[in-house]
């Protein structure tokens, strides 16, 4: 049978895909899944509290250090797209341990590294597991769970980024502090050990299916309206990558924080951040559009109130508490968006989605780090918050979000 064949067996929507629909969920396999969430997203973000004592080790500029964070959103772009098409005569069980054993390799290899190139080698590592495991996260969710407890399968996994965010960079920052920078990456092996470990348990063989391809994503993207949604994601997401990535510096050079006291800033940072998830949902339920265009501009007003007001420790720890419960949505709105923009090609929408959020993380540390050696850091903060602010305006006057109408499930939802 070739893929042609398989293709419409399984575009014809129910036989096969209903037989193979689990009849039981396999929660710890789902809860392994949230594992690897989080140690992925751990060890993407690190260099973000980490950046300076790195740089120094390393012998570059913070601007260079800072790329760290680039290159592996670089490689999770085309990781994204490609992997799932590489792997698909594979079990998906194995892909997901090797992605597990990537990021295990990654993360002590740059433990060990000596200089900033052989860093960046190993973070490529890291960016192929990653956008291979956010793109089949939610393909595989499907498989573990009965379909009426897919979504809250999903926000299962997804919490991973919640948890990332309120334990990953305070973490790093206090373990970096304490023991130095390289102590971090270990620890983040460890959880990767953990993960592993874990995984192998609870997982259960999961033969190959028919993967989303690269031609369908892009004709996703062709759809009205999707190309102008998309870009407003990737706006956002680019300005607070910028932000994000070189916070440490910004904090250190405008109040002389301590590793102590940044670690506390970043822990009330991470739990705004999940504050923010948790109110997401029900902002979405009664505007998801003023969702979508509300946080960008709290955010954008956040970074552009640290360069502004007078430098102090609690004002700055109350404008990161804003910023972080502002931020903690919006990979929870746009993936709203996606799923009722997109109802009929969710999985190949999320591909996309992936490669926009790679590319915008990638954008985002690039623009930073040059904007950081041309105007210093409080240029990044200042271009940064305009650029949330455009992102606020486009949403708010291109993209409007309806519901899907009843009884269609192909229903445009997103319309110019």
């Amino acid at each position: 049978m070739n893929d042609d064949t398989c293709d419409a067996i399984f575009d014809g929507g129910k036989g096969v895909e209903e037989e193979l629909e689990p009849s039981t969920p396999a929660w710890m396999a789902v809860l392994s899944l949230t594992m690897g969430v989080f140690g992925l997203l751990t060890a993407e973000y690190l260099p973000a509290s980490l950046l300076t004592p790195m740089a120094v080790d390393l012998g570059v500029s913070e601007a260079l250090a800072g790329q760290a964070v680039t290159v592996t959103a670089v490689v999770a772009l085309f990781s994204g797209l490609l992997v799932p098409g590489l792997t698909r005569r594979l079990d998906r069980r194995v892909v997901l341990l090797g992605f597990s054993t990537l990021m295990i390799a990654s993360n002590l290899l740059v433990a060990l590294s000596s200089s900033l190139a052989v860093l960046l080698l190993m973070r490529i590592l890291l960016g192929i597991a990653l956008g291979g495991f956010w793109s089949m996260a939610a393909a595989v969710a499907m498989r573990l769970v009965p379909a009426a407890l897919l979504p809250r399968a999903l926000s299962i996994i997804f919490s991973g980024i919640a948890v990332g965010a309120v334990v990953a960079v305070p973490l790093g920052s206090y373990l970096g502090g304490l023991y130095g920078w390289r102590s971090a990456f270990v620890a983040a092996a460890a959880v990767g050990v953990m993960t592993l470990t874990f995984q192998l348990v609870t997982l259960p063989p999961l033969a190959p299916r028919r993967a989303a391809r690269l031609r369908t994503v892009l004709e996703v993207l062709l759809r009205p309206g999707i190309a102008v949604g998309m870009l407003g994601c990737v706006l956002v997401h680019t300005a607070h990558f910028a932000l994000f990535t070189y916070i440490r510096p910004f904090l250190e050079s405008t109040t002389g924080v301590g590793p102590d006291t940044l670690a506390l800033m970043l822990l009330g940072f991470g739990a705004a951040n999940f504050v923010g998830t948790l109110l997401t949902g029900w902002l979405l339920e009664r505007s998801p559009r003023g969702t979508l265009v509300l946080m960008p501009v709290l955010v954008g007003v956040a970074a552009l109130a640290l360069v502004l007001l007078p430098a102090s420790v609690t004002g700055q720890a109350m404008l990161l508490a804003l910023w972080g419960m502002a931020f903690g949505g919006v990979p929870v709105a746009w993936s709203n968006w996606v799923a009722r923009a997109v109802p009929d090609q969710a999985e190949s929408a999320g591909g996309m989605v992936v490669a926009s959020v790679q590319s915008a993380i990638a954008a985002g540390a690039a623009a930073g780090g040059a904007m950081f050696s041309f105007s210093g850091i409080s240029g990044v903060f200042v271009a940064a918050g305009i650029l949330m602010l455009l992102a606020a305006l486009l949403i708010a006057l291109r993209v409007r979000v309806d519901a899907p109408q009843s009884g269609s499930q192909n229903a445009p939802a997103l319309h110019l």
